[in-house]
């Protein structure tokens, strides 16, 4: 035996709080979430396709879909949320991405955008965080986020800039601001005053125009972010302000008057021909672009009053959350806060057929509350549905169409169908109601006085029917409404009631853990099963009536068979809600408090083996499998019906046992059929005076369009005739002008040849005229060549004479100044001289100190050996005190860093004065330049010898530092020398090893300063030699 496994169908409902909860995917075909699935309805062919939530969500809360129609992005809540990103134009809806926050703590996200060349994915987080995420959501990389607002201040939409994807608004709560991505970070481009404003919606006119609606009734214009103007949606043009302050302080002084008068905007919408947004409940506004860059109000279209409530008001009260315009601008789509979609058609003739647009229902009207009861019938295909929205709604799930309903005054607790699909029950507050379903109507005709009774059905054979009311199971025969029996024993209120086939056992659970089985007949229970610690919540029999299977608040699906559980089948953490039992005997399907739906094989097996699948997205209230086996059909808290078709794995569906005959009779009161008659009477003689008065009326036509054809024909001849004639005085024209242009063409060509002729000869002469000039011209270019040379010739000898005078005065200078230069370098090798005596006296002077700090740091050393051995314990505390010390060692290194890095640019100062002295080289040798330029070369040089003048300074500078280095060390020696006696602390021999090694560097630290300074001094006299020679 195959196993058997249920199929999404088709789903009555519409998830509200849901932000775009809907969407166009094609012209044809609408997305929007119901339950825990989203659903792709396609509105001509009447068919669903279904893309399933997670199964560890807590719920949709927005969707977003991208301008390319192809990707569908849903939003769902949890401990982390995650956005997944759905492949609409697979079949399946394959799951493409699934983005995350990252590292951030997010538990929703509010709104969405795709990227117009949807690359791109903003989602903005709910509070307290409320930060905006920017991904590239294809390599599921997290680009940028920023913070849009605080906790008090809510968001409620995101958008991108239809023309630039770089460019995004937010709009919420005294929020309104524009961020452009740029450098891997959303940085703001606006900052507009807009604490005291509650913006509900927004959308992009062009690339810098963005119009928003407040909750007070107004449309605010923004022009680059700043607020620039506002639309007047009382009158039939724009209010324009012409200063950005002075409309800022407009806005705010009118917010409080304006408020109780205005209803809210809360959806708005850009199209081609301008935007459409919502002005109130119920109420839709087109707006058309003029030609003076405003906008005009054009059309309002309403939701009508709903004429199948008693209310007559409550379903144009209805605010408008969502709006979208299918691709080709044809069909407008809204959704609304009771769960209702309506569509309208904005193709020109739609809008100009009638002045008083409205909407009509998209598929049909949705249950806006808890479903609280569910029936299905024998001879007819319907389902009955009973919700706390005050309706019941008759739906026929073979051709999914809701056939009938009603709205009462009160809320509907619980229904049951007749098996013969004509008359019905409903439980109210007060009483009982059974009611006949007739053509269009449902009509009450007797009433039970029984209080809110939240459980009935009729019995199989449809002669008696059961209520519930509390703790009490009222038995009723339907042919005399005679109560039969009252069943007592429950404790507490009964919460599930079945019949068997045969009409003569009922059973029940109830509150109290209690589980009985009645016999219909006599009114006594014949068997029972009570768990007080389980709160039962439906009941079933088994196909054959044999057992009964109960599930309750112990997470746990029973089977009950003579007083004793037979089996028990666990579930995961989440209660079952309701129980079906398949009459083909093959398969339970159960339904779960977190709104899923399970298929347990029949028998029930041991372990949890189970097909789950995602339906609703509230506890699933009733659950019952249609007589023929085909269909199982589920309610929820969500308001949704959902229809599954039950079929096995090779996707047959199941064989019943059962021919079931559907009937198509309905129930039809004589005076609705004498009126009905009385209407095609009279609509039978309107349609016979219609034919008369249209043959009449074609008849007068007939004939006018014969006489104006007559009068058009004999004008067109006339006009024939008259264009004939002027053809033919055309052709004698031309004939005419073709002989006059052949003679004076002749008359031309003789004329031309006689003026070629003396052109030739005047030319002629005019040629030899200019040869003789030519030559005398070339003679007195040859006179003037010889002229020039003689010139040239002497210039070149005056600038030989004053180049050699100018030589020999340059070199006279040079000469004064190389033996001034020979005097500063003789006056700096004394002066180096000089220091290096007082170098060596330094050097004799720390080695004296070095060797006495020596011989006091052994005989130091020599007493630390001996108290060594009581100071062990106290290592820890002197190898902080050693870490410090070599911090100290470290620094001083870094001293000499200093220093090594001056002696670096010591000699790129002495390699600049070699370039120059090669530069000096260089101008000597060339003796082209001017008197200025050699002036320039002396006084850099004079520079130079005062740099050098300052490098005396900065050596003895640093001599006297490493002095000054030295003498705090002896200090420090000193200052360590009194805490070691004060603190009575000896330092270990690692440290004392530590100390000579310090001394050491510094010998070796003077050494080679010592070594540096010398090196320094021999190039400085090398490059006084070098500019000598």
């Amino acid at each position: 035996m195959s196993a058997v496994v249920a199929q999404s169908h088709f789903i009555f409902g519409l998830r509200r709080g849901v932000d775009n909860n809907v969407c166009f995917f094609d012209e044809q075909t609408v997305v929007f979430p119901c339950g825990n699935n989203c659903v792709c309805y396609n509105t001509v062919h009447r068919h669903q396709r279904f893309i399933p939530g997670s199964e560890k969500s807590q719920g949709m809360r927005a969707l977003a879909i991208s301008a390319n129609r192809r990707y569908l992005a849903v939003s769902e809540c949890g401990e982390k949320a995650t956005i997944t990103v759905f492949d609409l134009q697979h079949e399946q809806g394959r799951k493409r991405k699934v983005l995350t926050a990252g590292d951030v703590p997010v538990q929703e996200f509010v709104c969405m955008a795709f990227s117009p060349d949807s690359k791109y994915l903003i989602g903005q987080t709910g509070g307290p965080e409320w930060m905006l995420i920017f991904w590239l959501w294809e390599k599921q990389k997290v680009l940028a986020s920023v913070k849009t607002s605080n906790s008090n201040n809510p968001i409620t939409q995101v958008s991108f800039n239809p023309y630039n994807n770089m460019q995004l608004c937010v709009s919420g709560t005294g929020v309104f601001k524009l961020f452009r991505y740029s450098e891997g970070a959303l940085k703001q481009s606006s900052f507009p005053k807009v604490e005291t404003i509650n913006f509900l919606c927004h959308t992009w006119m062009t690339a810098e125009r963005v119009i928003a609606g407040t909750d007070t009734g107004r449309l605010l214009v923004f022009e680059s972010g700043d607020l620039r103007r506002e639309i007047n949606t009382s009158s039939q043009g724009v209010q324009e302000q012409p200063d950005r302050q002075v409309g800022t302080r407009m806005i705010r002084d009118t917010d409080v008057d304006e408020a109780s008068t205005v209803s809210r905007i809360t959806a708005i919408l850009s199209y081609s021909k301008g935007f459409v947004c919502s002005m109130g409940p119920g109420t839709v506004c087109l707006f058309e672009k003029t030609e003076e860059d405003s906008y005009r109000k054009s059309r309002g279209i309403k939701i009508l009053p709903d004429p199948h409530s008693n209310e007559m008001t409550q379903a144009d009260c209805q605010e408008i959350d969502t709006m979208c315009i299918s691709p080709a601008e044809e069909t407008l789509a809204i959704s609304t806060d009771q769960g209702q979609l309506y569509s309208f058609g904005l193709s020109s003739v739609d809008i100009n057929k009638d002045e008083r647009a409205h909407f009509e229902f998209l598929s049909q009207s949705f249950h806006s509350k808890s479903i609280t009861g569910l029936s299905v019938c024998l001879w007819k295909p319907l389902a009955a549905t009973s919700s706390l929205d005050r309706s019941v709604r008759i739906w026929n799930y073979e051709t999914k169409v809701l056939e009938l309903y009603k709205e009462f005054q009160e809320e509907a607790y619980s229904v049951a169908l007749h098996p013969t699909g004509l008359f019905i029950l409903v439980g109210f507050s007060d009483k009982l109601r059974l009611m006949n379903l007739v053509i269009d109507d449902i009509r009450s005709f007797k009433e039970f006085t029984v209080r809110s009774c939240r459980e009935c059905a009729f019995s199989h054979g449809g002669h008696m029917f059961a209520a519930v009311n509390g703790n009490v199971i009222h038995i009723y025969s339907v042919t005399s409404f005679e109560n039969i029996l009252n069943l007592k024993g429950h404790n507490g209120k009964i919460r599930g009631i079945e019949w068997s086939l045969d009409d003569s056992r009922l059973v029940s659970c109830g509150m109290d853990g209690a589980v009985y089985e009645w016999n219909t007949q006599t009114g006594k229970r014949e068997s029972e099963s009570v768990l007080k610690s389980c709160s039962y919540t439906d009941v079933a029999f088994s196909s054959d009536c044999k057992s009964i299977l109960a599930v309750g608040s112990d997470l746990m699906l029973k089977e009950i068979q003579d007083c004793q559980v037979l089996r028990e089948v666990p579930a995961d953490e989440v209660a079952h809600t309701a129980v079906a039992v398949s009459h083909s005997g093959r398969v339970v399907f159960t339904g779960a408090a977190s709104g899923t739906i399970r298929a347990i094989k029949y028998p029930l097996p041991i372990q949890k083996d189970w097909i789950m699948y995602q339906a609703h997205c509230g506890p699933v209230t009733k659950m019952v499998i249609t007589y023929d086996d085909q269909f199982l059909l589920t309610a929820s808290e969500d308001g949704c019906l959902s229809m599954w078709k039950i079929i096995d794995k090779e996707g047959r569906g199941l064989k019943s046992n059962r021919q079931i005959v559907h009937t198509e009779e309905i129930l039809v009161t004589k005076s609705d059929l004498e009126e009905k008659t009385q209407n095609m009477l009279e609509l039978k003689m309107r349609l016979e005076e219609l034919q008369m008065e249209n043959e009449y009326q074609l008849r007068l036509k007939d004939m006018n369009y014969n006489e104006k054809m007559k009068e058009i024909s004999d004008k067109f001849t006339q006009q024939i005739k008259s264009l004939q004639t002027a053809q033919q005085t055309m052709k004698t024209e031309m004939e005419k002008k073709e002989c006059e242009h052949q003679e004076s063409s002749a008359e031309v060509t003789v004329k031309h040849s006689r003026e070629l002729k003396d052109l030739e000869t005047s030319y002629s002469q005019k040629l030899i005229v200019e040869h003789e000039r030519h030559q005398d011209l070339q003679h007195q270019y040859q006179r003037m060549k010889e002229d020039f040379e003689m010139q040239r010739k002497s210039a070149e000898e005056h600038k030989i004479q004053a180049l050699e005078e100018l030589t020999q005065s340059y070199e006279a200078k040079l000469q004064e100044k190389t033996q001034h230069l020979a005097q500063y370098q003789e006056e700096a090798e004394q002066e180096i001289c000089g220091f290096k005596e007082i170098i060596k006296q330094v050097e004799e002077d720390e080695e004296r100190k070095i060797h006495d700090i020596q011989i006091k740091y052994e005989k130091k050393l020599h007493t630390v050996k001996e108290t060594n051995t009581n100071l062990k314990g106290e290592t820890g505390i002197m190898a902080q005190k050693f870490h410090s010390l070599q911090r100290q060692i470290e620094d001083r290194g870094s001293d000499i860093n200093k220093l090594k890095q001056e002696r670096q640019r010591l000699l790129g100062l002495i390699r600049s004065l070699e370039s120059d002295i090669e530069d000096l080289k260089r101008q000597i040798a060339g003796h082209e330049k001017t008197n200025q330029d050699k002036d320039k070369t002396i006084s850099g040089l004079k520079k130079k010898n005062q740099e050098l003048e300052k490098l005396r300074f900065v050596l003895d500078f640093q001599l006297s530092e490493l002095k000054k280095q030295t003498e705090p060390q002896q200090d420090e020696i000193s200052e360590k020398k009194e805490r070691i006696r004060q603190e009575e602390l000896v330092q270990t021999d690692q440290s004392n090893t530590q100390l000579k090694l310090t001394v050491s560097d510094l010998k070796l630290k003077l050494r080679t300063r010592d070594k540096e300074m010398q090196k320094e001094m021999q190039k400085v006299r090398t490059h006084t030699a070098l500019s000598q020679t």
